[in-house]
């Protein structure tokens, strides 16, 4: 990685002794700038503005979603932030990814842009979007910046921001002045842009503040038109990268489970932005570790491999889904068991997934299903099944909650008030994943011995419809005589 030379505060730098004041790294290899580079380096450059540019896919929509937003509050300056870059160790920086509420309402991907809605009069918004501009050919900072385009690359011009985003875009620089002299009722999204937040300390409330983040989840309960093509393309793509797992399998067992996390962050990258979270790549007993991310364990026949993974489209919409494989492509009879009873279990949970169905019953059904196979199984003693579901005895096996909002987040939604969630009512629009799981710890003495170190879970994505449901991630077998005759088929 190559070292730049980086300026104190170049926005602050005059042109005349923006070269005199560059920061240079410890051990750089350059004392300096010369007048004769630094003139050099002003001229000689071809326009490369663009024009007559097209609004992206999704510009209508997110017009439509500002549009919800100024009416659920008139008369209030509304600002939500992109995010900045987050140091990872000294110079280098994480991989940017936008906050998921300004993402939401602007299209927009870019560090350090902002949102920011001013009402127009008791009703009515004029919304703008603060964004940097392309870095200054004059003053060097284009070339001098650690985040100047000769290192980090070209970004829009506030015009061509305009063109694409349907905002007018101003230089967000010049934001914080602005919102420190404002008056006027302020609502802001916390937690993502410093320098805003202190703007506006003495304008905003952690209350009020709260209530605009809470509402911003929940409009995202359901799904636009738009929404809906982006968890389809993450779903689609999710799938082709479980296929290229499969076929990998043989690397993955003379290598690690590593071998399948890169595998599937390869199909990631080339056909979305990223994954959505840290891919669950769950050999053997690692896969009754719930969010196993380490992925360093050893890949072995005879053995299952949990794999939970989700592409992230370009458009930051992510899918969720989990199959359980056997490594060598066929379930020994106590694994098959163990994987029917969670299969079955997570079809009563989506059959329970239809409009006016309270959120809660595809888990109640699943964990009823559950509980069942666990009492037979003789794993519970004498207990009825409705004193397990009533005591939460088969969480011991089970764990977690059978399900989640899906969508910008792969838990989206979280900040949505309960009475609107959990304790909700389904309605067409509505994403959520349905994933129940059975899992034998190691060293669970209470479980035969060979249940012990087999961890299975079987997740979907899936759409409420108006009139029940879509399996957006159905491309992937479920049932286990398919899941063997698939795996079969790829590895043949």
């Amino acid at each position: 990685m190559s070292e730049e030379l980086i300026p104190e505060n170049p926005e602050q730098e005059t042109e005349e002794n923006e070269a005199e004041k560059v920061k240079q790294r410890k051990n750089g290899l350059y004392p300096g700038v010369s007048d004769e580079l630094a003139a050099n380096m002003k001229s000689g450059w071809a326009d490369t503005e663009l024009h007559d540019l097209q609004p992206i896919a999704q510009a209508e929509h997110t017009a439509a979603r500002r549009a919800a937003l100024s009416a659920r509050f008139p008369g209030e300056r509304l600002v939500i932030p992109a995010g900045n870059l987050k140091t990872r160790s000294n110079d280098t920086e994480y991989a940017f990814r936008a906050s998921t509420e300004y993402a939401y309402l602007t299209g927009d991907q870019t560090q350090d842009g902002v949102l920011v809605l001013e009402p127009t009069g008791e009703c009515g918004h004029e919304a703008t979007v603060y964004l940097l501009p392309r870095s200054n050919r004059e003053n060097g900072e284009f070339w001098l910046d650690g985040q100047g385009e000769l290192w980090v690359g070209r970004r829009n011009s506030l015009a061509e921001a305009e063109q694409l985003l349907g905002i007018p875009a101003k230089d967000v620089r010049e934001l914080p002045a602005a919102l420190t002299e404002a008056t006027g009722p302020v609502r802001a999204v916390r937690g993502h842009d410093a320098a805003i937040e202190a703007a506006l300390t003495d304008k905003v409330t952690a209350e009020r503040d709260e209530e605009l983040r809470v509402h911003l989840s929940e409009a995202r309960l359901v799904k636009d038109a738009f929404e809906i093509a982006e968890l389809q393309k993450a779903c689609d793509a999710t799938a082709r990268g479980f296929e290229d797992v499969v076929k990998s399998l043989d690397k993955a067992e003379a290598t690690s489970e590593r071998f399948i996390e890169g595998t599937f962050f390869l199909r990631a990258r080339i056909e979305g932005n990223d994954i959505g979270y840290g891919s669950i790549c769950a050999a053997g007993p690692h896969a009754t570790t719930l969010h196993w991310v380490r992925n360093d364990g050893a890949v072995r026949a005879g053995e299952l491999l949990l794999l939970d993974a989700g592409v992230e489209t370009n458009d930051l919409y992510t899918a969720d889904v989990t199959r359980t494989l056997p490594i060598n492509g066929t379930f020994s009879p106590l694994q098959r068991k163990i994987y029917d009873a969670v299969y079955e279990a997570q079809e009563a949970g989506i059959a329970a997934v239809k409009p006016g169905a309270d959120f809660r019953d595809f888990h109640d059904a699943s964990q009823r299903v559950l509980a069942e196979k666990l009492v037979e199984w003789g794993l519970l003693g004498d207990l009825s099944v409705e004193k397990v579901l009533e005591l939460g005895l088969q969480r011991r096996w089970t764990l977690h909650g059978t399900g989640h909002m899906l969508g910008m987040d792969v838990h989206d939604c979280a900040a949505a008030r309960t009475e609107a969630y959990v304790n909700g009512t389904l309605e067409p629009g509505v994403c959520l994943t349905v994933e129940p799981g059975l899992y034998f710890q190691a060293d669970d003495l209470t479980v035969p011995e060979e249940y012990r170190g087999i961890g299975v879970r079987i997740e979907d994505d899936i759409l409420v419809t108006e009139d029940g449901n879509r399996n957006l991630s159905a491309a992937l077998p479920r049932q286990a005589d398919e899941v063997e005759a698939w795996m079969a088929q790829l590895k043949s």
